[in-house]
């Protein structure tokens, strides 16, 4: 499923229009976002965590030349599912 096709669902399932479901789900994902960026979390009871994992800096190799390259330390989004979410997908 695309982002698309995740609007027309959600138009369908709430009975609004394609324009309507699409505020909703970018206003949603702006959420999350914003949330991220500040280092926070989002939890959604039943479904899951929305999270940023920090990584280090380490050492990699470069494959076409096996030099050592080094990679920065970064911010990473993560999402934990929750026990309903995980229960829905093994049925």
């Amino acid at each position: 499923m695309n982002k698309n096709e995740l609007i027309e669902d959600v138009a369908k399932k709430t009975g609004s229009t394609k324009a309507q479901a699409a505020k909703v789900v970018d206003a949603t994902f702006n959420a999350i976002s914003a949330q991220l960026k500040k280092g926070g979390q989002v939890r959604l009871v039943n479904f899951g965590t929305f999270l940023v994992a920090k990584r280090k800096a380490t050492t990699g190799r470069n494959p076409r030349n096996g030099q050592p390259i080094k990679i920065p330390a970064s911010k990473q989004p993560k999402f934990r599912a929750g026990k309903l979410l995980k229960e829905a997908v093994n049925k």
